[in-house]
């Protein structure tokens, strides 16, 4: 059954609501600081993922854990 809900005198499927639609428009300041903040983060997680890699390769790796295929076939 599909439940119907009213938006402004309109009948409107539950599903399907009205869009969200900003209040104010963002400044270039709070977008290009939420922007940096973003690519700061990748990379951070781009580094963290080079280390592990080698750390794997090398074998000294602590952290993380998985089968080495060459010990089920001995």
């Amino acid at each position: 059954m599909i439940r119907l809900k009213t938006y402004n005198g309109k009948v409107v499927n539950f599903f399907k609501r009205p869009m969200a639609v900003p209040k104010k428009k963002t400044s270039k300041s709070k977008r290009d600081h939420r922007r940096a903040h973003w690519r700061l983060q990748a990379a951070k997680q781009a580094q963290r993922a080079l280390s592990l890699g080698k750390s794997i390769l090398t074998g000294r790796s602590n952290s993380f854990v998985y089968e080495d295929e060459n010990e089920d076939e001995e």
